[in-house]
């Protein structure tokens, strides 16, 4: 007699074992009606789940954020279906649910061509048209094989073989004539998913991501709940586009990258100018906040990042080198190590401490050939890299300002929405569980006390420490994890360094934040360029205001204004070529210059300028001094 406890703490008893499906009818025809899976005590099963003990149950609808994972799944295996019905032969591997979508893995001779993948999407329309019940089966493991085996499915056979432990029972989910091995859990019925899918694209993909078995192909696919959920999703994949940062950055002249040096940015004056006010920024910031700027080495001996851990934590995204006299030397993947050596050098106090040491370091980090993506996966990057020596006492307060500036710094780029990731301990790690227990304590206290609500990602911290993510939603909605904070009582005990306590005693160790607020600069650019479509805000625009004559008449005049807007600390270029100056207006507006001065012969003889913006708005005219504490006062407290 299982008695169900519902989510608002109702509960219903019943004097046999139950269905999730009948459960939902119990409650109320409509929810039967919506039903696409359940969740019994915690778990996600399919609507025929037979529930037999007491349980909490709840019943999900497409309302649930649980619906998305379950659509997308089904979306696979009707896609699967799909192709076996078009293409007689294909054999079916993998398809999971991902991150908007979903993807499956085909076997086929020949390619799938981009034409196919509107066949197969108008037969999956079909296939969701007939309504087909989702049933689940539970076979015995030889029986499985043989039967897989018999219709020349091959890697279905080596998944029960090789992925499916031999204590777990083999479920086979079977849609019409259609079957597959799936853990589950699934809609109903075919029917039940919502014609709101499209598919999007062809990859290759070797069989178990081994590149040394077969080469399959891959579909992908998105699927949502509604068709409004697909066309906005289709509209940010569109502005997703037009702001491509790789895109953007030739257009803006702004970087580039060559076959030389892969992963590895070529900056160009623009784009160096941006990146240095990047810099300029956060020097400003951090002198405000109490830290020193220090330098460490790019080339470090291996018996450095062997008492770091990274040679054994990290060795294998490490580049690096031996000498003629048989040194082995790393290129810094991080620049940890180089600061608690600079710590190391003479003795501290606790009247020192807290100190705050921030350093724009260069790291390498070897990433794979297909992980590198324009600016935002690279090997050789900047980071805004810090690291704070403190007591213990003063290790929550510490997290607190770190999180505080954090926070405030996104905001002078306009990222409001911030959501805070906390990771703690992974499974390989070094320190005790009593250190853990501390540094969690201390970032999860520093974060009740500021009231901020937070995320929370079990064994996703740092080998040394947990650490706090600050993940930026950009103009568009998409997520971008910046900025970290990890604190770390183990790499101060490994490098053996420590303070003179009050007392006197001189083996204190001190606690070591490590913090990065843009993290890395060539990302945190590839992700402002994406954020404004390349049009800077003024206070950050590589180019401020272009000066644009409209004969060559005011060619000394505007020579003249260029000079006294650069003594006022402007970014300015003049245009002084024999064009139109319609077209220097639509040239320079394409480079997203945020304020064009036009001068013709009136300009010149009051002394002013015609000013626009990027935009179009038309100032009017002002005197070259008014226009220069207009840029000022706009971009006050910024520059």
């Amino acid at each position: 007699m299982p008695q169900i406890t519902l989510p608002d703490g109702s509960s219903r008893q019943f004097d046999h074992s139950i269905s999730v499906h009948d459960v939902a009818a119990d409650i109320g025809a409509g929810l039967a009606k919506a039903a696409l899976a359940g969740k019994v005590d915690g778990q996600l099963v399919d609507t025929s789940f037979l529930i037999e003990h007491d349980a909490e149950v709840a019943i999900i609808t497409a309302k649930n954020d649980e619906a998305l994972e379950l659509i997308r799944h089904d979306a696979a295996h009707v896609m699967a279906q799909a192709v076996q019905e078009l293409f007689p032969g294909t054999q079916v591997t993998i398809g999971p649910a991902i991150e908007d979508g979903f993807y499956y893995d085909f076997a086929r001779e020949e390619p799938f061509t981009p034409d196919d993948l509107l066949t197969i999407e108008t037969r999956m329309q079909e296939i969701v048209g007939r309504d087909l019940p989702i049933e689940r089966e539970v076979w015995e493991r030889e029986e499985a094989k043989r039967t897989f085996a018999g219709i020349g499915e091959t890697f279905k056979v080596e998944i029960i073989e090789d992925v499916i432990p031999e204590n777990e029972e083999v479920s086979v989910y079977r849609q019409g004539d259609w079957f597959d091995v799936c853990r589950g859990p699934h809609l109903p019925s075919t029917g039940k998913l919502p014609k709101a899918f499209k598919l999007m694209k062809l990859a290759g993909a070797y069989w178990r991501g081994n590149s040394d078995n077969e080469m399959l192909q891959r579909i992908y696919g998105t699927a949502w709940r509604d068709k409004k959920e697909l066309k906005a999703h289709l509209h940010k994949l569109e502005e997703a586009e037009k702001r491509d940062h790789r895109k953007l950055g030739r257009k803006l002249d702004l970087f580039h990258f060559a076959d030389e040096a892969p992963g590895s940015v070529f900056w160009h004056p623009k784009g160096w100018a941006l990146f240095l006010k990047l810099i300029d920024y956060m020097r400003r910031r951090q002198e405000e906040a109490g830290y020193i700027e220090v330098n460490t080495p790019d080339v470090m001996d291996r018996s450095l990042w062997e008492t770091s851990g990274h040679w054994f934590n990290y060795r294998e995204n490490m580049f690096s080198t031996q000498t003629e006299d048989e040194r082995i030397f790393a290129l810094k993947p991080m620049n940890c190590p180089g600061s608690v050596s600079m710590f190391a050098q003479g003795l501290k106090s606790y009247r020192d401490l807290p100190l705050r040491m921030a350093e724009f370091g260069k790291v390498h980090r070897y990433e794979p050939s297909g992980a590198l993506h324009g600016l935002m996966r690279v090997r050789h990057f900047t980071q805004d890299d810090a690291h704070v020596y403190c007591t213990e006492e003063q290790m929550e307060q510490e997290c607190i300002d770190v999180v505080a500036l954090v926070l405030n710094i996104y905001k002078d780029f306009g990222f409001e929405d911030v959501v805070i990731k906390l990771s703690t301990r992974p499974e390989k790690r070094i320190g005790s569980d009593t250190v853990w227990d501390k540094l969690e304590g201390a970032l999860t206290n520093a974060l009740e006390v500021m009231g901020l609500d937070y995320v929370l990602y079990p064994g996703e911290g740092a080998f040394y420490g947990p650490k706090l993510e600050f993940v930026l939603r950009d103009a568009i909605g998409r997520d971008w994890q910046c900025g970290t904070l990890q604190v770390d009582m183990n790499l101060p005990e490994r490098f053996d360094i420590s303070y003179v306590d009050e007392s006197g005693g001189r083996d204190k160790r001190p606690v070591m934040l490590h913090r990065a607020l843009f993290g890395s600069l060539e990302r945190f650019i590839g992700i402002l360029i994406e954020h404004y479509e390349g049009k800077f805000p003024a206070w950050l625009s590589p180019v401020q205001a272009a000066i644009l004559t409209i004969t060559d008449k005011q060619d000394s005049y505007v020579r003249e204004v260029e000079k006294r807007l650069k003594a006022n600390g402007l970014r300015v270029i003049s245009d002084l070529r024999n064009e139109k100056v319609g077209f220097k207006i639509r040239e320079h507006t394409l480079q997203a210059i945020p304020y064009l001065l036009v001068v013709g012969d009136r300009e010149v003889e009051n002394g002013e300028l015609a000013v626009r913006t990027q935009s179009g708005e038309d100032l009017g005219t002002m005197a070259v001094d008014d226009f220069a504490s207009l840029v000022q006062e706009r971009t006050r407290n910024l520059q």
